[in-house]
């Protein structure tokens, strides 16, 4: 049998990174999400269709001060939006990265200089050479997880729909 690690707690177990030295573990998310209330999103969208957007709605409804990144918009979700990272006028905490992968490695270096704490990647977002990079200047990193779901996972909002239904029940719906 393979030494392999023991599984993280992920809510995407079939990824890569469970059992990468990237691997994080619940409690290390949870303490994030605990921890640190100033989010950066980059690539967030201002279409309401769009991952990024549903992701911070629930944040802002959770109490976290969502900072929105994002070129080509001026304000979303009443936020004011900055073009990039080094553009934001106050501290970041986590930056929350919906964008390709071949864009982390340059959204890392702006987290470095503006002193974040936290790079997060979303799911499907893997960029090993950028989570060195992050975790040499000090950064924890987070890899194809999505804040969103973490938060509810560990707090009471997720259900199968990604919402908090308030519905408990072993019946099956007719």
């Amino acid at each position: 049998m393979q030494n392999q690690q023991p599984a993280t707690g992920a809510v995407s177990s079939g990824s890569p990174v469970r059992l990468s030295e990237f691997a994080t573990t619940a409690y290390d998310r949870l303490r994030i999400l605990r921890q640190y209330r100033n989010v950066a999103i980059v690539g967030l969208s201002a279409n309401p269709a769009r991952p990024s957007h549903f992701v911070a709605i629930y944040l802002l409804a959770e109490g976290y001060r969502v900072i929105p990144v994002n070129p080509r918009e001026t304000t979303i979700l009443g936020q004011t939006c900055y073009p990039s990272l080094r553009d934001v006028p106050e501290p970041v905490e986590v930056v929350d990265i919906f964008r390709d992968p071949q864009a982390v490695p340059a959204i890392v270096d702006d987290a470095i200089v503006i002193s974040a704490r936290v790079i997060w990647m979303q799911l499907g977002i893997i960029n090993e050479a950028a989570a060195r990079t992050a975790r040499a200047a000090g950064l924890e990193v987070v890899m194809d997880a999505c804040m969103k779901i973490e938060h509810a996972r560990f707090f009471g909002g997720l259900s199968t729909l990604g919402l908090n239904t308030g519905l408990i029940t072993a019946r099956r719906r007719i």
